[in-house]
């Protein structure tokens, strides 16, 4: 995956690639990114990236100019067609099906991240920008939903996790919770693991945790069964979940009494 990140603050994201899974995949060269400061293509001599909206109102406005003359460069350096992502509340939100269509892009993607009131309009016009969501919410720029979008595309790039399969058992890998993960000791403060997963019955274990990922995605996202294909275990251990949470229940309701 190669990708670009402009911006007015790149001391808000170098920092983070430093580190940890995105340094490790860089120095193995599966992942590149590049980080550019906008005022780079600026023109004034006090490199100014933004100005007072049109028709008066709170706040700044990046202008569009800096933005185009920094694709222009960053589409030349590259040779070829680059992906625009503006990371915007307004775009289509962000899945992990968008990070998995990430890790496996062809072109260069650009994050251009905005700041104060967002971009000039003519920015996305222009450039026929893609905005993408990570979320119902307003954040102060569009620095850590880039860092959101590369991070979980990065993971998913063969050769990148020291686990081939951990990408697979990841939450919403196949539209259900990931199941519980339990580590030593066996017992803390009163609270033991699961004897399932100390029995070394593989084909106990491997059901004991389909059967918890589905009872996770029942009760905290129910909504992802709902347009889901079940095989015939998942049908019948999300029956035995129905009847475990139904009994359940009816037990603290008896104790409320």
């Amino acid at each position: 995956m190669r990708s670009d990140v402009v911006t007015l603050f790149p001391e808000m994201v170098l920092p983070v690639l430093g580190q940890s899974m995105l340094k490790r995949a860089q120095d193995k060269g599966l992942l590149e990114v590049q980080v550019h400061n906008l005022r780079d293509w600026t023109t004034d001599r006090h490199h100014v990236a933004d100005d007072t909206p049109y028709g008066g109102g709170a706040g700044m406005v990046l202008k569009a100019e800096p933005v185009f003359r920094a694709v222009e460069t960053l589409r030349a350096r590259a040779a070829s067609d680059l992906r625009i992502v503006i990371p915007s509340p307004q775009g289509r939100v962000f899945t992990q099906r968008t990070a998995e269509e990430l890790s496996r892009e062809p072109r260069r993607v650009v994050f251009l991240c905005g700041h104060y009131e967002g971009f000039d309009e003519r920015v996305r016009l222009g450039l026929n920008a893609e905005e993408i969501s990570i979320g119902d919410y307003v954040l102060t720029g569009g620095e850590l939903p880039a860092l959101v979008m590369i991070d979980a595309a990065a993971r998913l790039i063969p050769g990148v996790l020291g686990d081939p399969d951990s990408p697979v058992q990841d939450s919403f890998a196949e539209a259900l919770l990931d199941h519980p993960h339990y580590t030593r000791p066996a017992d803390v403060r009163g609270l033991a693991v699961p004897e399932v997963l100390l029995s070394g019955n593989h084909e106990a274990i491997r059901r004991w945790r389909r059967k918890e990922a589905l009872r996770s995605t029942h009760l905290k996202r129910p909504e992802l069964l709902q347009d889901r294909l079940l095989t015939e275990e998942d049908r019948r251990l999300l029956g035995e979940i129905l009847q475990e949470e139904a009994k359940r229940q009816s037990v603290l309701c008896a104790e409320e009494e």
